[in-house]
């Protein structure tokens, strides 16, 4: 296959296309409603939507009812713009085949990197668990972006520094679009930063040509790491940007109170890929004679305690590890004489062989064109899930108009606001780091049914509650006598008070009674 011809290179796809299509068509054709459990992804299209329709980045809230506006740093600005001009244009179902299009980009892009110093069916095999560790974040929202930007990012400064190639004039270029996409521009001076620190402990402790070396590559990294601070304040918020996300992660309540900010929960099914890539990581540093040099050791270091303190940084985790754990595995394999491993590299050598005859991108451009043709002509769907998400709900609420301010839960403040704004305005949503630490903790108090709950209701006058069916705070209002179950699903409750103002409600729907949530469903 050394002498293939161009036209049987161009049609035959390469392990890159397979692994790229196979996750697309995955996501895209499959799980693809999976990508909308989160319902930021309501929020972050209708505000794309007010941008486009008032030609403004807004610094206040316009989607809560709480007076005066709370401050709001709009920092996915961009990623929200182009979320409602691909809803404009294709609905949902469009955002969720754009999100499935850079989630497979990510992995292939992934591929592409570590598989130029590495075995091709091992790197295959680290990026597929490193897929399977990243899908607990597989969601339609605006971190995709961050993902692909990161393996970029991290090959650009891995090629610095394992093969002489100085493209770090790219990053300050990258650096202004991630800046205003998502907040996961950080991990990119985390990245320089390691790289940063890592060549100045070799050049600190090391000697001679290894030791000029780090000295040499100190001073661009320098460089590059003040040129992205100041393109990374070219964003509507300035240097107030950078100052985000620490306020973010240091907000005790946010961390400690919002479940994709806690530890990785190990009896979850989509953790154990994770897991074994920990096993994976531990084994082949510790027991290969191939030890991290100082970088490695702070990037595999740096990122494992990300992940385990916060299950959401579990996809860079993979991202950063990928590479180190490829390149040992590679040459644990190629110093290996067992039966085993003789078998693997030689369908390895034939597999390369193949690999090496292929050109172009043909096959995952007709597998992208084909899905959006079949989205557009309505054969593929998407739309949230109304068996976890409260759109019934809301269409009932649409039909009565009911007045006054609700209490509801994060979750469904972002399906509120997708579905019934600006009609309907929240107590709040998913920009928890919006509402602030105080507002959380009233937040939680009522949630769990804390002494004081009551008060925090009287302290907004909220007259009604919409909130899921199942939880202590539905059940007790069900027997409060100063509340009036008036609409009930498997998903959603709505109460109103019991006052003269929605007597019409309760007259209109007298009988109303908790939903049977089916033993089937319940298992499922």
């Amino acid at each position: 296959m050394s002498n293939c011809d161009n036209k049987k290179s161009f049609l035959l796809p390469s392990i890159g296309d397979f692994l790229f299509i196979a996750l697309f068509l995955l996501i895209a054709l499959y799980s693809g409603k999976k990508l909308l459990n989160d319902g930021d992804t309501g929020y972050h299209i209708r505000a794309g939507e007010y941008m486009l329709r008032t030609h403004t980045i807004p610094h206040q809230d316009m989607f809560s009812f709480l007076s005066p506006p709370l401050p709001w740093t709009a920092h996915e600005w961009l990623s929200e713009v182009i979320m409602a001009l691909i809803h404009q244009a294709s609905g949902l179902t469009g955002v969720v085949i754009f999100f499935a299009f850079f989630l497979a980009l990510s992995c292939f892009l992934l591929f592409k990197m570590i598989r130029a110093e590495g075995d091709i069916l091992v790197c295959l095999f680290v990026v597929l668990l490193v897929g399977g560790a990243a899908q607990l974040h597989w969601l339609a929202r605006p971190h995709v972006f961050s993902l692909v930007i990161m393996v970029a990012w991290y090959y650009i400064l891995d090629q610095y520094q394992y093969q002489g190639k100085n493209h770090l004039f790219l990053l300050p270029l990258i650096m202004i679009p991630w800046a205003n996409l998502h907040g996961g521009f950080m991990g990119g001076f985390i990245l320089l930063g390691a790289y940063f620190l890592g060549n100045a402990l070799d050049a600190f402790f090391g000697r001679g040509e290894k030791r000029d070396e780090s000295l040499r590559r100190l001073r661009p990294l320098g460089l590059a790491i003040v040129a992205c601070i100041a393109a990374s304040a070219v964003n509507p918020h300035g240097f107030h940007l950078l100052l985000f996300p620490f306020q973010l992660t240091s907000s005790k309540v946010l961390m400690d109170g919002v479940s994709e900010f806690l530890s990785p929960n190990f009896h979850e099914y989509y953790i154990k890929y994770f897991e074994l890539l920990l096993f994976v990581l531990l084994a082949t540093v510790g027991l290969s004679r191939y030890k991290l040099n100082p970088v490695e050791i702070i990037l595999v270091l740096l990122f494992t305690h990300m992940s385990l303190f916060s299950a959401r940084y579990i996809p860079l985790f993979g991202i950063i590890v990928a590479p180190i754990v490829s390149k040992r595995l590679t040459l644990v394999l190629n110093d290996s004489e067992s039966g085993f491993a003789r078998f693997l590299k030689q369908r390895s050598t034939n597999i390369a062989s193949i690999d090496s005859c292929t050109w172009g991108y043909l096959w995952p451009l007709v597998t992208v064109a084909a899905v959006v043709i079949l989205a557009g002509s309505g054969r593929i769907h998407f739309q949230f899930d109304p068996k976890i998400k409260p759109m019934a709900a809301i269409e009932f609420l649409k039909r009565e108009q009911i007045p006054g301010n609700m209490f509801n839960n994060d979750e469904f403040g972002d399906c509120l606001i997708y579905g019934a704004a600006p009609a309907y305005k929240v107590f709040i949503d998913g920009r928890l780091d919006m509402y602030g630490a105080d507002r959380l903790k009233e937040y939680f108090k009522v949630i769990t049914f804390k002494q004081g709950w009551e008060t925090i209701l009287e302290k907004y006058r909220m007259s009604w509650i919409i909130f899921p069916a199942d939880t202590v705070l539905s059940r007790h209002l069900l027997i409060d006598p100063n509340w009036k179950l008036i609409y009930a699903d498997k998903v959603t409750n709505i109460f109103v008070r019991n006052v003269p103002e929605y007597r019409y409600l309760m007259e209109k729907y007298p009988n109303v009674r908790p939903a049977v949530q089916d033993d089937k469903e319940d298992r499922a």
